[in-house]
């Protein structure tokens, strides 16, 4: 209750810092536009002072926030104010904020900085973190960049590069600690004062050999509770959770949360050490992923800033807008087939939205069940036959009530038995439907190799729609109407 709490407030906090940063920006313009308004001696120099009083308000007001925090205020912001802001911020800083930043976002930021900015932010950030941005940096500064490393970094961040997105080696760190197994505690002791201060997330020591072939990991709680004079080999660990650099980052994710795992060794093909995984990187990666499927199920390609350009972010939406008008169209014939049965029975129209919005209600479920499944590999060949026909009885099942109760429904309403049974049928038919459809399009598409969240709910949709409209209206046309 107390974590929940904290984190509340902190959400409290940080919208009241928004509101206090807008609120500066905005004290500032209704001045300056005050102050151009007289007709002063000294008009200029006014202006200047009176735009620097605010300018400094402000900036004292950002410099105090953590770059997680401006990263938030930065979104959060118009592109002529975000620029302002930014501008106001220490560069030393810059480099934090973008890593933090949307990717939307930190274009929009890194297109509006000096090269030389972009050189100094580089300066200041790991290899790792290096690696991170740039994707986002103009290809010129890149190369000098990448030459001003030393051969050690750069060939760190070209390794990172390398790996494909989503990989354990494109996510891994290079901020690691390792020790011989030959050495005693109190010698890895003083070895760790030497350094001053040991990498974030750092939970576990590495052992290596000469050859960084990893042998094992020596939990900092094991080095402190065990006497100094005791070998690394004697207290190390020999099984521990080590991944190698194409691994998947989400069989990494769910490894972390299974065995709660803070941090974990990267390892090559020769079960060399070449990099670590902290758990603040896969807490970013699910994050990232979570943000992505969302978009991905509201139909937007990619993330967009909120306060990007009218064309670009229209642009964005047009793939799946079209789709979705292609299926309407569809089901627009579909229900033109069926136009003598409707203006014959009128009720056909009030009553057939029920059978479509109800499959694809139903089927929507399945979707959500089997992208999870396939997710975390719960659902694969042995089990798909046993999951597949659970979802059908499930449909069936659910088809008879509610198919029942609507049935009841119609019945009570126009009082036509024959009515009421053709409710009926089609609801069980289409819920049938649905299951299906919600089970073969998620997998289908990742037999493909494509991301069963991108379009599963609108081919579902489109399908539950036409098909509810064909069954409900077939079935209406050959039971009800006089032949």
């Amino acid at each position: 209750m107390p974590t929940h709490n904290n984190e509340l407030r902190h959400q409290r906090n940080l919208h009241d810092t928004l509101l206090q940063v807008n609120h500066l920006l905005e004290k500032q313009k209704l001045v300056n536009a005050l102050v151009r308004k007289q007709d002063t001696p000294r008009h200029e120099l006014v202006q200047s002072l009176v735009a620097k009083q605010h300018l400094v308000e402000l900036k004292h007001k950002l410099e105090q926030l953590h770059p997680a925090d401006l990263a938030f205020v930065l979104e959060s912001l118009p592109l002529d104010d975000r620029l302002k802001v930014w501008e106001l911020i220490p560069v030393e800083k810059y480099g934090a904020i973008l890593l933090e930043s949307a990717e939307a976002v930190r274009d929009s930021l890194i297109a509006n900085m000096e090269r030389h900015q972009i050189i100094h932010v580089a300066e200041h950030l790991d290899s790792d973190e290096i690696a991170d941005l740039m994707p986002a940096l103009p290809k010129d500064t890149v190369f000098e960049i990448l030459t001003q490393l030393d051969s050690q970094n750069r060939e760190q961040v070209q390794s990172v590069m390398r790996f494909p997105e989503g990989t354990a080696g494109a996510l891994m760190d290079f901020d690691m600690i390792t020790v011989r197994e030959d050495v005693n505690l109190d010698t890895v002791l003083r070895y760790l004062r030497r350094l001053g201060k040991i990498p974030h997330q750092t939970d576990q020591l590495f052992v290596v050999d000469r050859n960084s072939i990893i042998k094992g990991v020596l939990p900092l709680t094991e080095l402190l509770i065990h006497a100094p004079d005791d070998s690394v080999h004697d207290v190390m660990r020999n099984e521990f959770i080590s991944f190698y650099t194409d691994d998947s980052a989400h069989e990494i994710s769910q490894a972390f949360e299974r065995y709660d795992l803070i941090s974990a060794p990267v390892i090559n093909s020769h079960n060399q050490l070449v990099g670590c995984l902290g758990v603040d990187v896969v807490v970013d990666f699910i994050d990232a992923t979570l943000q992505r499927e969302r978009l991905n199920q509201a139909g937007l390609e990619e993330e967009e800033d909120l306060f990007a350009p009218v064309w670009k972010s229209g642009r964005n939406r047009w793939a799946w807008l079209a789709l979705n008008l292609m299926t309407a169209f569809i089901a627009s014939r579909i229900i033109g087939m069926f136009e003598d049965t409707i203006e014959k029975l009128v009720a056909l129209a009030t009553l057939m939205p029920i059978v479509a919005s109800i499959g694809g209600n139903t089927g929507n479920q399945t979707v959500a069940l089997v992208i999870r499944g396939l997710a975390l590999k719960k659902i694969n060949a042995d089990n798909f036959l046993h999951f597949f026909f659970k979802e059908i009885t499930i449909s069936l099942m659910n088809g008879i009530l509610w198919g029942s109760v609507v049935g009841v429904f119609a019945l009570l309403l126009y009082q036509d038995i024959r009515l009421a049974l053709v409710m009926m049928a089609a609801m069980i038919l289409n819920l049938l439907i649905a299951a299906l459809a919600g089970v073969f399009i998620p997998v289908g598409l990742s037999k493909c190799g494509r991301d069963p969240v991108m379009g599963s709910s609108v081919m579902l949709t489109a399908l539950t729609d036409s098909m509810g409209f064909f069954i409900f209206l077939g079935l209406a046309t050959i039971f009800l109407l006089p032949h």
